[in-house]
């Protein structure tokens, strides 16, 4: 990051869980923004060998989004942050995790439905997890991968220094359906592609012409 005191303001990247019943343990900002992201998409075609179908598509590409973020507890430590000098980054760490484990609440809820003899509970939902990386993509995501290499510790053994390894499966309207917040959210992300295209389509004309 530059410190050259006429940098712009950057912009952070997030992940957030929409988690009605306990927001801000969902939200987690990156401290650094990684040099660098991989995006990959896979066009979801038709398959059909019939004349006129090998341009058909049944859906939006499923996209893949990998990348690395980095944690450091320099920064809180050199100015004293009491959470971080007793826990170092397990906070930050937890929020990351949190994406991935089912409520406790809900796993005590359905242990006990379990006891009094329902036969059938229904499969616990993970938060809707938003990717934000600036205004321009946001899209609803799912964690396929996750590892965490923890490089240095406090003389407690908190770690203070990690790099997170995150795999995001975008999630699209097939996932979600249309009418849902997740499905209309990724609508919305792209018509916002489909308007860029056009921009860039009138540009690339005009410099023909």
């Amino acid at each position: 990051m530059s410190t050259f005191p006429g940098s712009p303001r950057v912009q952070k990247g997030a992940l957030v869980g929409a988690d009605p019943a306990n927001p801000l343990a969902s939200i987690v900002i990156l401290q650094y923004n990684p040099d660098s992201l991989t995006r990959t998409l896979a066009p979801q075609t038709a398959g059909g060998n019939s004349p006129g179908e090998a341009l058909r598509l049944k859906g939006p590409p499923q996209e893949t989004i990998k990348l690395d973020a980095e944690l450091d507890a320099a920064d809180q430590l050199g100015t004293g942050d009491s959470t971080t000098t007793r826990l170092g980054l397990h906070p930050a760490l937890a929020a990351l995790e949190m994406l991935l484990y089912p409520k406790s609440a809900v796993v005590i809820a359905n242990e006990v439905l379990l006891a009094t003899g329902v036969i059938e509970v229904l499969p616990m939902a993970a938060p809707l997890t938003l990717f934000v990386w600036g205004t321009k993509r946001i899209v609803p995501v799912r964690v396929s991968e996750f590892s965490i290499t923890e490089e240095a510790f406090d003389p407690a053994l908190n770690p203070i220094r990690a790099k997170v390894t995150l795999g995001l499966r975008v999630l699209n309207y097939q996932d979600l359906g249309l009418l849902s917040p997740g499905g209309a959210l990724f609508m919305t992300h792209q018509i916002a592609k489909e308007v860029m295209a056009t921009l860039s389509s009138v540009g690339a004309v005009a410099n023909v012409i």
